[in-house]
Parts: structure tokens; C-alpha cells; sequence
């Protein structure tokens, strides 16, 4: 049996099925043989003797294929979605009309550690993940698993806030039934696509796109069409909910609006099918991250001059009211179709990526070997995908759908700190060819702005992060005991 590792060592800690594909002439048999290697179980110490590590001739790479407006399609598709959708009455509820301060604030917090991101991926455009990272610059497989399953975590946290909020007014324009029977059921049907193989191209990424962004610009259209008649209350934009500090308000409400702008990361894992990747990427990911943070402060503005906000707060769909109070005649259930569409690929996405990553650790020896199952047929991991839509379907049981969305961003705080103390780190590491670098400070304020937002999470998003955690934990722990043997690659 003959292993073939990729020499620079540089994806071992990886733990996405992508990085697989990539670092390895990836292969069922292939996985199997490194699985086995770094954790050997019983069965397979019986080979161990005929097995032998051999570097590569040449590593087959992906084919640049990611221009740079195809990239900031990507990127825009993953950062637009659900979150505006449903959240806007919360964020006002929060901070009142000003609706557009929290989110120009989330939008400054998260440009950030965008920076950060750029100068890693354009430095190491073959390390496609923040664990991969971790483990560069902290050498400890621990935190880097930690920084992994902080990912996985989220994703299954932000697939059932996702299905609470498909479960509610936006929903309700349709048909009339319990939310969380209504979850229950749209979290199962997300899995029996996820089951049969659905992978979305970037071709239908641009269409689930433009869908979304056509919903939020109808918003806007809604609002200037209401401002005709002079009824548009424009000043409700600078207002802030009385009785409370328009400062904490703000940071209070950028923690929910963080929620909106979080996806951005996900673009590191395509470092290697980009063209030029060191001139797009930064350029593609700060254009789409200004480009989304541009359409949501319109949407803000738009919401708070359009309703009250008492109305506003009142519901789980905010946008839908914004349509039907502007006079502009859209039929209410074509705008909630919208809507509707826009959490759906948001939550396909996320589970996908959740089930993918839980399938990846696996193969690696970081999570259960049973996660590691594939469909004969369909070439799923469907173990992988049952265990993530149980854990997503317990968690809807837990809070509400501003309270997953904090959840999901604690966890992400944590990814973005250790990404933020990593490009500080390796610095120390250079590389021969020119890549995008930040000013110092641009991590350092990155690193403040998480611990700013750290701040204001509960005690209740506290403890459920936490309670995620410990089993992240137990899991690593009883992997480790099941698979003792580490035999490092080289």
C-alpha cells in the first residue's frame, strides 16, 4: 500500500473534504490509507508493516478556473442572504430607527479581519482554511482542531436559526402552521437534497444571487416609491430607541448585524482555483463586502422611514412589511417567495458545508470514523449528514432565531481571533513571492474588534456555546483514545 503525501506538509492540519481533493491524489483508498497512517486502528496494524510513505512526483492542482468578478459573485452570494431578511427588526428593536449605524459598524469590524484573511490566502494560496492557519502558526492540534469544529459549530447553529426564520411570517404568507414543526420540516428536506448529492456551481450561485439582491433592492425601490407620497419618515433613520446609551445600543446591535456579514471566510477554501490570486482575491473580497455593506445600510434606512417601530419589531418578517406599507402594489407572497428562496440556499449551503467539514475531520482522524460513511450510489457522506441535521434540529429547540445568530457569531469570533493573532504570528514566516499585506494595525484592531463584540454576547449565548464546545471536546478526546497512534507524515 503506498500513501502519497503532499511533501510541503502545508494542508496535514486541513479538515475540509476540499483540502482533501487537493493535497492528496484524492481517492476513496487514498483517504482510507491516511486516515489509517496518522490513527491506525486495530485492522489496519495488521498492514502496517507493507506500508510506506512516498513523496509525490507532482501534485496535481486544481485548474485556475475563479475569475475575479466570478469570485466576487461567490462572495457576495455567501455574505447576502437570510440575515437582513429576518433580522432587521431585531437590529431595530436593539438600537431603533438607526438602523444603518450597527451595520455600518459590523461592516468596519468585519472589513477587519477581511484584511487579515487577504494577506493568509494571498500568502499562502494553497492553505485554504482557518484551521490550517492555526495550526502554522500555533503548532498545536488542539487549537486547530478548536478553531474546526468552531466552524462546524456554526454552521449547524446558523442552519437552524435559518430554518427558524424560513419558519416564520415569510412562510406565513403561505401557509399557517407551528414554527417548529415547520423547522422540523424544512431542515429534513434540506438533508435528503444534501443526501442525493446536490452541489451548487457557481452558475447557480450567480442565480441564487441575484435573486437575493433583487429582494433587498426591491426594498429600496419600495422605500423611494413610499417617499412620493410624502408619508416617508426619513429622520426615523437618526433615532435611537430611548431610555438607552446611543453608543451601547450601536455596539449592542453591530453584534447582530455581524450576523449579516459573516460567509465572507468561506471564499479562502477556492485560494487554489483562483487566477491571479494574489491581485483578485483582496480586491474581490473587499468589493463584495462593501457592495453588500452599501445595500444593507439602504435596506436600514429604507425599513425605519417606511414603518414604525413598533411595527417593525413586532415581526419575523420586517422586509415584507416594508413592501406592503410602501404602496407600491408587489404582491405580497412574491416578495416572501424571495425571501423565502434566500434562506433556503442559505441553509442548503450551510449544511452542506457542515456535513462536508464533519466528513473531512473524520477522514482525518479528528472526529468518529462513522461520520466517514459515504452512499454507495449517491457518494455522500450521509452519516455526516443525518449527525449535523439532528444537531441543527435540537438546537432550534433552544432559542430564537436572534439568539442562534449570536450563537453562530460567538463561535465565529473565536475563528477570526485565532486567524487575526495567526497573520501576526507569521509574520515572522516569509515566503519568496509578493503578496497582499496589511498594516500592523489593521490585525490588532481586528483582534479589538472581536473582543468588543465578545463583550456584548449573553450569558445565555455564553452557554450554549460552551455546551458546543465540551462536546467538540469529548469528541476529540474519545477519538484520540479510540485512535492513540499518531505517526506524523514525512
Amino acid at each position: 500500500m503506498t500513501l502519497t503525501i503532499d511533501p510541503d506538509g502545508a494542508m496535514m492540519g486541513n479538515i475540509s473534504e476540499l483540502s482533501l481533493g487537493k493535497y492528496f491524489h484524492y481517492s476513496e483508498s487514498h483517504t482510507t490509507a491516511w486516515r489509517n497512517a496518522r490513527y491506525p486502528t486495530r485492522a489496519c496494524l495488521k498492514q502496517s508493516q507493507n506500508m510506506k510513505v512516498t513523496p509525490p512526483k507532482s501534485r496535481t492542482s486544481l485548474r485556475r478556473a475563479v475569475t475575479g468578478p466570478m469570485l466576487f459573485l461567490f462572495i457576495l452570494g455567501d455574505v447576502l442572504g437570510a440575515g437582513v431578511y429576518a433580522l432587521a427588526g431585531t437590529i431595530a428593536g436593539e438600537v431603533g430607527g438607526a438602523i444603518w449605524m450597527p451595520l455600518l459598524v459590523a461592516l468596519f469590524f468585519a472589513m477587519l479581519t477581511a484584511g487579515s484573511y487577504a494577506e493568509l490566502v494571498t500568502k499562502y494560496p494553497h492553505a485554504g482554511a482557518a484551521s490550517v492557519y492555526a495550526e502554522k502558526a500555533f503548532k498545536s492540534p488542539l487549537i486547530s482542531f478548536l478553531v474546526g469544529f468552531c466552524m462546524l459549530a456554526a454552521a449547524v447553529t446558523s442552519a437552524a436559526g435559518l430554518s427558524l426564520a424560513f419558519a416564520g411570517d415569510y412562510l406565513g404568507a403561505f401557509v399557517q402552521v407551528s414554527p417548529h414543526v415547520a423547522a422540523l420540516v424544512f431542515l429534513v428536506v434540506i438533508a435528503l437534497l444534501n443526501a442525493r448529492g446536490i452541489k451548487e456551481s457557481l452558475g447557480a450561485n450567480l442565480v441564487m444571487t441575484l435573486i437575493e439582491l433583487s429582494g433587498l433592492i426591491l426594498v429600496v425601490v419600495a422605500a423611494a416609491w413610499f417617499f412620493r407620497s410624502g408619508d416617508a419618515h426619513l429622520e426615523a433613520a437618526l433615532q435611537f430607541k430611548p431610555g438607552v446609551s446611543p453608543m451601547l445600543a450601536v455596539l449592542g446591535a453591530a453584534l447582530l448585524a455581524f450576523y449579516s456579514f459573516v460567509g465572507f471566510e468561506t471564499s479562502a477554501n477556492l485560494a487554489e482555483e483562483i487566477r491571479d490570486v494574489r491581485k483578485v482575491y483582496p480586491r474581490a473580497l473587499f468589493a463584495a463586502l462593501l457592495t453588500a455593506g452599501v445595500v444593507y445600510m439602504a435596506v436600514g434606512v429604507a425599513a425605519s422611514s417606511v414603518l414604525p417601530m413598533e411595527q417593525l419589531v413586532a415581526t419575523s418578517a420586517p422586509l415584507l412589511e416594508v413592501v406592503r406599507a410602501s404602496g407600491l402594489n408587489i404582491p405580497p407572497r412574491v416578495f416572501a417567495f424571495i425571501a423565502l428562496i434566500a434562506v433556503a440556499n442559505g441553509a442548503l449551503l450551510t449544511l452542506i458545508m457542515a456535513s462536508r467539514l464533519a466528513y473531512g475531520m473524520a477522514c482525518l482522524g479528528l472526529l468518529p470514523e462513522a461520520l466517514a460513511q459515504v452512499l454507495p450510489n449517491r457518494r455522500t457522506p450521509w452519516v455526516a449528514i443525518i449527525a449535523t441535521t439532528l444537531v441543527s434540529i435540537a438546537l432550534t429547540l433552544t432559542g430564537t432565531l436572534a439568539a442562534l445568530a449570536q450563537t453562530v457569531v460567538l463561535l465565529l469570533l473565536f475563528v477570526f481571533l485565532s486567524t487575526n493573532l495567526a497573520v501576526l504570528v507569521l509574520r515572522r514566516d516569509t515566503v519568496e513571492e509578493a503578496h497582499f499585506r496589511v498594516p500592523t494595525w489593521v490585525p490588532v484592531l481586528a483582534i479589538v474588534s472581536c473582543l468588543i463584540l465578545l463583550s456584548q454576547q449573553s450569558l445565555e449565548t455564553w452557554l450554549r456555546g460552551a455546551a458546543l464546545m465540551v462536546v467538540g471536546i469529548l469528541l476529540y478526546a474519545c477519538t484520540r483514545i479510540a485512535m492513540p497512534v499518531a505517526i506524523k507524515p514525512g
